[in-house]
C-alpha cells in the first residue's frame, strides 16, 4: 500500500453520553450554583493561581462537564482556594466551593465510594 504523506485525523467529536458524570452529579448535588455559570471569564481573569500557574477555572468547569476525571485531578490541585473568583462572579457562582467539591468527588472516586 502506498503512503501519500498524510494521515487521517481522529475525529474530534465529544460524546457526552459516554462521559463520566459522577463528578458532575456530585458537584451539582452539593453546589447548585454551578449551573448559573455563563462562562464569562471574570473568575479566570482575577485568579491568583492563574497568575502563577496555568490554572484556568473555565477549563476546570469544561472538564467537569465533559467527564474528564484524570484532567480534573491535575487542574483542581492548582487552585489556591483564595475565593477571589467568588467575589467577582456576576452570577454568584461559588467557584471556591466547586473546586472543593471536585476534590471531594475525586477522593470518593479513588476510594470507590462514588
Amino acid at each position: 500500500m502506498s503512503q501519500f504523506g498524510f494521515t487521517i485525523n481522529k475525529p474530534r467529536v465529544i460524546d457526552y453520553d459516554l462521559a463520566d458524570k459522577r463528578v458532575l452529579s456530585y458537584v451539582l448535588a452539593n453546589e447548585p450554583s454551578f449551573n448559573l455559570c455563563i462562562f464569562c471569564g471574570s473568575c479566570t481573569s482575577t485568579c491568583s493561581a492563574g497568575n502563577f500557574t496555568d490554572f484556568n477555572i473555565r477549563k476546570l468547569k469544561m472538564f467537569i462537564r465533559r467527564g474528564l476525571v484524570e484532567e480534573l485531578g491535575v487542574e483542581a490541585e492548582k487552585c489556591m482556594l483564595c475565593g477571589k473568583c467568588f467575589l467577582v462572579c456576576p452570577r454568584g457562582v461559588n467557584n471556591r466551593n466547586i473546586v472543593l467539591k471536585v476534590r471531594e468527588a475525586l477522593t470518593k472516586i479513588e476510594s470507590h465510594e462514588l
